[in-house]
């Protein structure tokens, strides 16, 4: 770690980050028939311009902002996390979903994170080794160049590794989530020395952060694909770390690890403006379902019609029946059988439409309750970006460590902090996992099965724009993604899609959460005269990512969400993106969902 010149894309003063961030996050009136990268920060995406300008196509250009990211947010995703990479190969029209998940050991148990009563271990699924999954990442980065990109992985990563080597500047945000986790992190010497200071203190704003093991530990995977990460020195060194802080790894769960291709949940969604297409992630993700489930609810009411009450309270009543139907189905597909086609399918929301009252809200407990049961079968924080290249290729992409830094273990000797995505399974069949969603057994732990996630890597495509979309948040994602797309096809442009106020309902617990100014005095008293409860969210939620492509002259849309550091950049050229504090957005304007 040292301090050094200021980067490129680092800003000591708010008011020209926010300025530059405004013009970065407005990419409207693009060259047409050229590419877009829109990530969380700006280094991320200009590592994936970097890569089309020397040839590489969409998928190569994941690569390189997926590794880039693994080294710019390290609370955020990273090599010992997973995700979910959303392709569409334009010549074709092939859309595949590479599951990049994590899994959970080969001797993970359901009731590992249960004392001998039952009861819940405190935070034994969120901090320490016993939390972590096998990484998916690196797999899925070898994958992806192998089988679709144009380059070599080696050239793919380089980018990263030369982030890693030279340093990047902590940003406010990961100053502020290095504070908050500091205590875990202490904990751990590897960690610690990572990003704290010699006195325990999270690093400095604007002190670069240089990673040399992270660098090596990325060098090995260039080199020698996935078994420069899964087997040799790199995996013995991983397993080491993991038992040390109280995991379970072994050399074999690592090397069994694959990455699986998947077909993506798709439907239609109907507006005045004429049939939307929208192609999500399906199992072990949650998102493109419920995304599904709640369009096809709200396709009854005539949505451009409806007051900004009657949205909310219509939008929260199909977001708690969906939230309801994950609680109770959804998991691992190689696991779990899932009534899917129900659950997708528009009569299936004509009945639950039928149970939603115009002007009342329906208590959650009042729906069919959520039991254990289930069928077996054979067996925040996070990050988003979205790409497109000139030949019409486009990824969408969401990254997990889970909790800010994972699990707060950096694996000795490798630069890579640990997820801790073993939280997102039913620890215990109905109890809350850390973002307060319930699940049934079949989200339950078991050796090899992946956990149930939020990640929605999303496309929209309608008669004239196609939409590439996805965010953080958590619980929240699939609500953010969801108003996204309702701006989208209501008119919205990729501005209004990553900036408007949002709210959400999750089933349980019952309320209607919202960040700061995403709903005014009125609304709010009309809907809890409805009989609305509501949590409101101290802090501005989510960081999307979005493009826009115009299906007639190739025109393209692209904005980063002003709630976090990110930058939109069209064309292959350097772009004007600087790292600067993120926007207040309490008076944005929240009136168009």
């Amino acid at each position: 770690m040292r301090t050094g010149n200021t980067p490129w894309y680092n800003l000591t003063s708010a008011a020209a980050g926010i300025v530059l961030l405004l013009a970065a996050s407005i990419q409207a009136s693009a060259t047409p028939n050229k590419a877009a990268v829109a990530s969380a920060h700006p280094a991320a995406t200009q590592a994936g311009q970097t890569i089309l300008q020397r040839g590489g196509n969409a998928f190569d250009a994941a690569v390189a902002v997926s590794a880039a990211l693994a080294v710019v947010e390290p609370q955020s995703s990273g090599l010992g996390g997973g995700g979910f990479w959303l392709l569409h190969q334009n010549e074709s029209g092939r859309n595949i979903m590479i599951d990049g998940r994590e899994e959970a050991p080969a001797a993970a148990t359901p009731r590992m994170y249960q004392n001998a009563d039952g009861e819940i271990k405190k935070r034994a699924s969120r901090d320490g080794g016993l939390a972590a999954g096998i990484p998916g990442e690196p797999a899925a980065l070898v994958h992806l160049a192998q089988n679709y990109g144009q380059l070599s992985l080696a050239e793919d990563l380089a980018p990263a590794i030369e982030l890693a080597q030279n340093g990047v500047p902590v940003n406010a945000d990961m100053h502020h989530l290095a504070n908050f986790r500091k205590d875990l992190l202490k904990r751990y010497p590897a960690s610690a020395d990572k990003i704290l200071t010699k006195a325990g203190e999270p690093l400095p704003v604007g002190t670069s952060l240089v990673q040399p093991q992270l660098a090596e530990t990325l060098q090995s995977l260039a080199q020698d694909g996935k078994a420069g990460f899964y087997d040799g020195p790199v995996a013995a060194k991983l397993v080491a770390g993991n038992r040390s802080a109280g995991g379970i790894w072994t050399r074999k769960d690592l090397s069994d690890y694959s990455v699986v291709e998947r077909e993506p949940m798709s439907g239609q969604y109907k507006t005045p403006a004429g049939q939307f297409k929208v192609v999500s992630a399906g199992p072990p993700s949650a998102g493109g379902i419920e995304l599904l489930e709640t369009l096809n609810i709200l396709s009854g009411y005539q949505w451009s019609k409806l007051d900004r009450t009657h949205r909310v309270h219509l939008a929260a009543e199909a977001m708690r029946r969906a939230y309801r139907d994950r609680a109770a189905y959804l998991g691992d597909a190689d696991f779990v059988d899932m009534p899917l086609a129900k659950l997708t399918d528009p009569h299936y929301a004509a009945g639950l439409r039928a149970s939603i009252t115009k002007d009342q809200a329906t208590p959650s407990d009042a729906l069919a309750p959520v039991t254990s049961a289930y069928r077996r079968q054979r067996g925040t924080d996070t990050t988003h970006f979205s790409i497109v290249d000139s030949a019409g290729n486009r990824v969408a992409a969401t990254l997990s460590i889970n909790f800010p830094f994972g699990s707060g273990v950096v694996a000795p000797g490798t630069g890579v902090f640990l997820n801790d995505e073993m939280d997102d399974f039913a620890a215990k069949p109905l109890t809350p996992n850390g973002y307060g969603l319930v699940s049934t057994r079949a989200n339950q732990v078991e050796p090899g099965k992946r956990p149930l996630s939020s990640m929605s890597p999303t496309f929209v495509t309608g008669p004239e724009k196609t939409l590439i979309v996805g965010t953080p948040g958590g619980s929240r994602i699939i609500s953010m993604v969801l108003l996204g797309i309702l701006d989208f096809t209501h008119g919205g442009n990729a501005q209004d899609v990553v900036q408007h106020g949002r709210y959400h309902h999750q089933y349980l617990p019952d309320a209607i959460q919202y960040e700061p100014g995403a709903l005014s005095p009125k609304v709010r008293h009309q809907l809890e005269a409805m009989g609305h409860s509501f949590k409101k969210v101290d802090h501005h939620y989510g960081d999307m990512h979005a493009i826009v492509v115009n299906h007639d002259n190739g025109q393209l849309n692209a904005a980063s969400d002003p709630r976090g550091i990110g930058c939109a950049a069209v064309g292959t050229g350097g772009h004007s993106c600087a790292l600067g504090d993120a926007i207040d957005a309490d008076n944005r304007n929240a009136e168009t969902h």
